[in-house]
């Protein structure tokens, strides 16, 4: 199957451009206009993709190969873009896909394996490169031409400058990039109001900013009155048809349940699935392939709510910052007892990250479910890494045996408690 997709990657020489900034910009300036836009994100990063949903409307979505393999990168990109995962939700008229890092950076030891680059080849998606120009005027071209001629099967299609000191600053950078016939799609001042505030995994959440879409609103007319946007949707459909046929759901789960397309509810197991400020961390299609399985999905505040949802049969905590919000969970002692009584009543449940802090007995000292034996603590390092492991015995995520893929980003460490049972 041939797709017409409008598309384009937004990457940069290193992390701190403004990768971000632009690419979030990008979708509400041009959603502005009346365009549908997709976003997506290289990589498992759940935070950049938030502010892309507050920016377009719809679910931002991940794209990367260690997690799910190359072959589901297009699959995955056409799913997201064409109907958004909602009902009734129109196809998108542009994707635009923000990089991570910088441009060849991958997985470490594999020739850049999962980096913006693979993903642009996979997608055969033009790039728009951003350079943060603050520090330097004349060797941004060199920057730029050591970019676009690193790997010629990547094709840097236009640039933005960003963070320029001045009219005088950025034009000195226009004179030096002329000769290379890579267009400057528009040059970004120096603001303080377009940049969102960081903690020590990255941005703060847009879920968990009250001003978020305030600063987005500032952005997009920012980014309207600085960049060419006809010349940016020139670029995107200068991008070849793909082939490939978008993911599905149903498919996924080969047909394990009445799937979401099923309006009545009755006889499918509802599973909870944590969110509010604390649980931000949450993969789109992971609630799509419960439904699918035939499950009904009901959202949970474990800051808000003092029960879970009626007939709960299952809970999904992901990941989030529950360290950040550690008093307010802890206060909440309905909702402990409420996920306490479950567990031990053996609902089955699947925590990761924060879930797994928030089940715990504490974290940094402050009481918490005490589902599990254990005490999670702040730890001084970052714990960065994709994963792959081995499964050793039989639970509802996988049989004895089988390897999983994961990706391992925190700055916590759990320590079970002394003779605490730790054997599957």
């Amino acid at each position: 199957m041939v797709s017409e997709l409008p598309r384009l990657v937004v990457a940069a020489p290193a992390s701190g451009h403004g990768k971000t900034t632009v690419a979030t910009g990008l979708m509400a300036a041009l959603r502005r206009t009346g365009l549908e836009v997709s976003g997506h994100k290289v990589g498992p990063d759940y935070i950049d993709p938030g502010y892309h949903a507050l920016a377009t409307g719809r679910p931002g979505r991940n794209l990367d190969p260690h997690l799910v393999g190359e072959d589901r990168i297009v699959p995955l990109l056409l799913n997201g873009a064409r109907f958004g995962g909602t009902r009734g939700g129109r196809p998108a008229d542009i994707a635009v896909i923000e990089g991570v890092m910088g441009l060849y950076d991958g997985h470490i030891g594999r020739e850049g394996f999962a980096s913006t680059a693979h993903v642009a080849r996979l997608t055969d998606s033009p790039v728009v490169l951003v350079v943060d120009i603050s520090h330097a005027s004349r060797t941004i071209a060199a920057t730029v031409l050591g970019m676009a001629t690193f790997d010629p099967a990547v094709r840097i299609a236009g640039v933005v400058l960003n963070k320029a000191g001045s009219v005088r600053h950025s034009d000195e950078v226009r004179r030096a990039l002329a000769p290379l016939g890579i267009s400057v799609l528009g040059v970004l001042q120096r603001d303080d109001d377009v940049t969102a505030p960081s903690r020590h995994l990255g941005l703060v959440p847009a879920a968990e900013r009250p001003e978020a879409a305030r600063s987005l609103d500032h952005l997009a007319g920012k980014v309207a009155a600085s960049i060419d946007l006809e010349a940016v949707m020139r670029i995107a459909r200068s991008a070849p048809p793909l082939r490939g046929r978008a993911w599905s759901a149903q498919e996924a789960v080969a047909g394990g349940g009445r799937g979401s397309g099923d309006d009545d509810d009755k006889g499918r197991p509802l599973i909870a699935v944590a969110g509010g400020r604390a649980f931000t961390f949450r993969y789109a299609e992971t609630v799509e392939l419960l439904e699918a399985a035939g499950c009904s999905v009901a959202p949970f505040d474990p800051l808000a709510d003092e029960s879970l949802p009626d007939g709960t049969a299952g809970i999904y905590l992901g990941g989030g910052f529950p360290e950040v919000h550690a008093g307010d969970l802890a206060a909440n002692e309905p909702m402990l007892r409420a996920l306490r009584a479950a567990t031990s009543a053996g609902v089955p449940t699947v925590a990761e990250c924060a879930g797994l802090l928030y089940l715990c007995r504490s974290l940094d000292g402050v009481p918490m479910v005490g589902a599990i034996d254990a005490d999670a603590a702040m730890a001084p390092r970052l714990t960065l890494a994709y994963r792959r492991s081995t499964a050793v015995a039989d639970s509802v995520l996988a049989a004895a045996g089988t390897e999983v893929t994961g990706h391992e980003f925190h700055r916590t460490a759990v320590t079970p408690a002394a003779g605490a049972d730790t054997e599957p």
